[in-house]
């Protein structure tokens, strides 16, 4: 008969005692690889689902702004239904690595403070090693074909053109707001994962209960960083917007100058209401989900010998 964790060890709240309650570790034990297969696919997942609101969501950052509505109608009407899709096989390469990184990395730290600061630490590794393809995706989100055909030709006009340090223009508002935002975020979502098994007795929240955390989790931490999110979207756009947007400080005194503090800093924010908490949610979910069909599975084949 398996043994509990609890039997070899001292008791854990009951969010962490789920997820450790895997068959005997002299049989199976979790690794990096199980959380960074899961993480890669979990974030694919979501990114995909929400490639179109992604792609309007960087739209209206970037003057000249046209409604998001009607950027979504002429975007389809000129290039189709998958054109709303554009710069998503960019997403894909950094989306797989940076939320591979990023689960593997936040570990489902339990004290309130070492959860915020594990979803932090989390957030920030994986923007490090990924932050070039977020810029090529935001070039290609806000350009034509005609400008930029594919990823590797984004990479080499700017390198060309502009030189290899803009991929990395607008890393520093990245930073500054991943620190909150992935921080908040796993927080909120693990918090409420725990309350929900005290309160109700059940080791695991069912689906649509893990996407409500998940999306109350992602409206709270994308609220929080937003500003620096428009910042950074405006740095990284700048070569093909005719903008002069070269540091933080002078991004943020221009575009509250030009456009105002809710005008500008917060503009596109009630489309990142609606696909932030959705992807958040899904990323979550779909993570969680996968790493319970996982451990089945390694369960299975083990009783299987």
């Amino acid at each position: 008969m398996a043994h509990s964790v609890t039997d070899h060890q001292s008791p854990l709240p009951v969010s962490e005692a789920t997820v450790l309650a895997l068959p005997p570790p002299t049989k199976h034990r979790w690794t990096a690889v199980d959380s960074l297969l899961c993480g890669a696919f979990a974030g694919a997942v979501a990114k995909t689902v929400i490639a179109p609101l992604d792609r309007t969501k960087i739209f209206s950052k970037c003057p000249p702004t046209d409604s998001q509505l009607r950027f979504i109608y002429c975007s389809y009407m000129k290039g189709g239904l998958l054109s709303l899709w554009r710069g998503n096989s960019a997403t894909m390469i950094r989306v797989m690595p940076y939320a591979a990184i990023q689960f593997t990395s936040h570990d489902q730290a339990l004290p309130p403070f070492t959860r915020f600061l594990a979803g932090s630490l989390a957030g920030t590794t994986a923007v490090m090693f990924t932050y070039p393809l977020d810029m090529v995706r935001a070039r290609m989100a806000v350009t034509a074909r005609e400008m930029y055909s594919n990823i590797m030709h984004v990479f080499m006009r700017i390198s060309q053109e502009e030189g290899i340090r803009t991929l990395y223009r607008g890393f520093t508002p990245t930073i500054m707001g991943v620190i909150p935002y992935a921080g908040i975020t796993f927080y909120t979502f693990e918090t409420l994962k725990k309350i929900h098994a005290e309160k109700t007795k059940r080791p695991q929240p069912h689906p649509h209960e893990r996407l409500a955390f998940g999306a109350c989790a992602g409206l709270i931490g994308q609220s929080a960083s937003y500003p620096l999110d428009v910042v950074r979207r405006r740095m990284q756009t700048a070569g093909v917007t005719g903008s002069a947007y070269a540091t933080v400080l002078g991004t943020m005194r221009a575009i509250v100058t030009q456009e105002g503090v809710i005008r500008g800093l917060y503009k596109g924010l009630s489309m990142n209401w609606l696909k932030g908490p959705i992807a958040v949610a899904i990323s979550l979910s779909t993570f969680d989900i996968t790493n319970d069909l996982l451990l089945k599975m390694h369960q299975i084949g083990f009783s299987a010998h």
